[in-house]
């Protein structure tokens, strides 16, 4: 049953795993030093002991983590996740009207080591990378479009770095978006709104949503 209290919206919890709905600004692990301490790994484990990280969402984004309960799950889960058996989809508005209805962004990614925690494209040392995309509708006085977003790989800031690359950025964006895209905008408007997991166990497969809070 979904449960909500001290800074935290968990929308399913059993005794194999638990999905949490964590609102953007809050990081998923703790950070260095004590003021990085509140994070939702920490408000999860207060509430359920066992659960452990599975994977992460960046701070400024929203929405849907998967914890493991226990050793044993958080491994199973961590595989499902490297087998590509777990399929998420986000919503983003993003800088500009695009112009196809659909796509793919096949751009190689690697960390801008100088400048972390950027990434960069690097068609040499990059490793693949893929994002599909679909417009759900696109707002021609304010010049943007809002975005389903499949990541078929999991790489560190992918998402927003696609985006950026083909001249789209995520609003809000304070790392890869230009300053007039991010200028007096509350949050990065990027949410990861559907988890579907494959069956792991004899438990059979799992879907869960969240609404899109922009």
């Amino acid at each position: 049953m979904p449960a909500t209290g001290a800074g935290l919206r968990v929308i399913h919890q059993d005794d194999r795993l638990l999905v949490a709905d964590k609102p953007a600004g809050l990081l998923c692990v703790p950070g260095r030093g004590p003021d990085k301490a509140d994070c939702l790994s920490a408000r999860v484990m207060a509430h359920c002991l066992d659960a452990m990280v599975v994977h992460r969402l960046d701070m400024g984004t929203s929405g849907l983590v998967l914890f493991g309960r226990g050793p044993h799950m958080q491994r199973q889960l961590s595989m499902a996740f490297a087998r590509r058996q777990v399929h998420k989809r986000y919503e983003a508005v993003v800088a500009g009207l695009v112009a196809n209805e659909h796509g793919e962004i096949k751009l190689p990614l690697i960390t801008d080591w100088p400048n972390r925690p950027r990434q960069m494209v690097c068609h040499e040392r990059g490793k693949p990378s893929l994002t599909r995309w679909r417009v759900i509708s696109r707002d021609k006085l304010a010049g943007t479009s809002r975005l389903a977003l499949e990541p078929v790989t999991g790489r560190s800031h992918q998402l927003r770095v696609h985006l950026a690359a083909i001249g789209h950025a995520i609003v809000g964006d304070e790392l890869y978006a230009p300053e007039a895209w991010v200028q007096g905008r509350p949050r990065m408007l990027l949410h990861a709104c559907s988890l579907v997991l494959e069956p792991v166990t004899d438990a059979g497969a799992c879907a869960f949503d969240s609404p899109v809070p922009f």
